[in-house]
């Protein structure tokens, strides 16, 4: 048996940050990191655009890692398959075993997959060998499917688009990531990609896959010489079930702290950890922005440190994050700031919806609070967006 003072189980942008935080908070003993992939950790958002177009290497997108962890031990390659978090131990799936004080679960997601038969022209983009594969068949006048309309579905329509590739969306909602920012936001969305030549066939499942064909519920064949399943993520959370007591329905729950089950020797970050958040409410959620595994390693780290040296007094605040999104589409960029997914009313602040190129800016509120804003447009539209950061950042009025 190995042991270490923490170990950090995914080697993503979440694990890294972890690692640089604990340093941070001042933690001076052993980290290891623990991957499944072989690859240090590195950037994803490039994988679906630069790379997946071949405009960026693929070397470019390892994450620069700060000289604080430069002796942190990567473990990669191999997953974690159990931990005990009783015994304090991680079960490697080449079966050793690595005991350890405190942990970090920043184990991310996968991509979901659809329940057909498998073969070589069905993809998700999550890995870089993913999008290498994916890459070589988005070759000028391909039939490209793209099943899923969010982050993922549209920027690789976009990026396959821009290929040359014959690219149709189907998803079963009336708009391309309106479950992101609203029907309002996302029907302009939509017909800028349509000026562009990407055919939508919204409102539809696929029922089946054919060796040739889509065949959607209301019976229309889509030919598809590629099929992109962007269907949204599962949290990678098997390696904990044998712990009696977690709640890992959808992620794992953790308190307002990111502790796990309210164990002071482990912590989650990233788009693992579901937590509450008191900007908007008592509901533990998860968030699978690219600025959550920074911000939660930040607190996590801090609640881990103090737990492991056994620190009193008063809870610090509860981790408040921010949320903030951008996804790049064709020359588009779609920004965000805060949760529009939890609005009861949006308002357009600036810009023409009746316009084919014009920058827009919706904002999202509860009630009378704003808790929201998304911009589409060029570098104004996202600058509008972030004038508002401030006004976000205020807590709501406690409860009377």
């Amino acid at each position: 048996m190995t042991a270490a003072g923490i170990a950090v189980v995914g080697a993503s942008l979440g694990g890294l940050r972890a690692a640089e935080q604990l340093r941070a908070a001042g933690w001076r003993g052993a980290i290891t990191v623990f991957g499944d992939e072989p690859h240090l950790p590195y950037n994803r958002p490039p994988l679906s655009k630069e790379v997946l177009a071949g405009d960026a290497p693929a070397e470019g997108t390892e994450l620069r890692r700060r000289a604080s962890v430069d002796d942190v031990q990567w473990h990669l390659g191999t997953a974690v398959a159990a931990a005990d978090l009783a015994a304090r131990t991680l079960t490697l799936a080449d079966g050793a075993v690595h005991a350890y004080e405190g942990l970090v679960a920043a184990t991310g997601v996968r991509p979901r997959r659809l329940p057909f038969a498998g073969g070589p022209r069905r993809h998700v983009v999550r890995t870089l060998e993913d999008s290498a594969a994916l890459r070589v068949r988005l070759v000028e006048g391909a039939r490209v499917l793209v099943i899923g309309s969010g982050f993922i579905g549209c920027e690789v329509a976009a990026t396959a688009r821009t290929a040359g590739c014959a690219v149709t969306v189907v998803a079963p909602e009336a708009e391309p990531m309106a479950l992101a920012v609203g029907d309002d936001l996302a029907r302009a969305l939509r017909r800028r990609h349509e000026a562009q030549g990407v055919r939508f066939l919204m409102g539809r499942l696929v029922a089946d896959l054919t060796a040739t064909h889509a065949v959607l519920d209301d019976g229309t064949e889509v030919a598809a010489d590629v099929v992109v399943e962007a269907v949204g993520s599962l949290p990678n959370t098997e390696w904990l079930a044998a712990t009696e007591g977690l709640d890992l329905g959808d992620g794992i729950l953790c308190d307002a702290q990111l502790r796990i089950g309210g164990l002071a020797h482990a912590v989650a970050v990233g788009d693992v950890a579901r937590f509450p958040n008191p900007r908007y409410g008592p509901l533990p959620r998860r968030v699978e922005h690219w600025s959550i595994p920074g911000d939660s390693a930040r607190h996590a780290a801090r609640t881990l440190v103090a737990g492991l040296n056994g620190a009193e007094g008063p809870e610090p605040a509860p981790f408040a994050p921010l949320p903030s999104f951008w996804s790049d589409q064709f020359a588009l960029r779609l920004q965000s700031f805060g949760q529009p997914a939890l609005a009861d009313r949006t308002r357009l602040l600036e810009g023409d919806p009746a316009s084919a190129d014009g920058d827009l800016l919706y904002g999202y509120y509860q009630g009378d609070r704003l808790i929201g804003v998304a911009a589409l447009g060029g570098p104004a539209a996202a600058a509008a967006a972030a004038r508002h950061r401030t006004e976000l950042l205020s807590l709501p009025e406690p409860a009377v």
